[in-house]
């Protein structure tokens, strides 16, 4: 049974052919990831290895947990189950990320009764 590991602390730099290789160095490696970031493409720093076996597993999080890769220091241990999302507030989207764009209370939108933000008579400037 493969059992999968978190690997926190990557160089960004780092491919998952060398994840792969620095992990094979200890046992038998089923799959290697880098996470990286949607927009961009660029790494995330941490990526999940799979070993074939949980003994395998734990050999790597002891040999290469706390050890120098690329100049920075590697976290690696038991990957735990993603967190069900649907309990996490929703962000709201589009511009602004307002549901109603504009709107204060009573009902003016957001640039007060004269068309400059914010203005309040008797509050600085000139009155007439």
């Amino acid at each position: 049974m493969n059992k999968r590991l978190f690997v926190a602390g990557l160089p960004f730099s780092s491919t998952q052919d060398e994840l792969r290789d620095l992990f094979a160095s200890v046992g038998n490696v089923t799959s290697a990831s880098i996470i990286t970031d949607r927009e961009t493409g660029r790494s995330k720093g941490f990526g999940f290895v799979e070993m074939e076996t949980p003994e395998e597993a734990e050999s790597a999080i002891t040999k290469l947990n706390d050890t120098d890769f690329g100049g920075r220091k590697l976290i690696v241990a038991e990957a735990k189950p993603m967190e069900d999302r649907h309990d996490r507030p929703q962000r709201p989207g589009g511009f602004g990320k307002r549901e109603s764009f504009g709107r204060r209370e009573g009902g003016r939108g957001s640039f007060g009764r004269n068309g400059h933000e914010g203005h309040r008579p008797g509050r600085g400037g000139f009155s007439r």
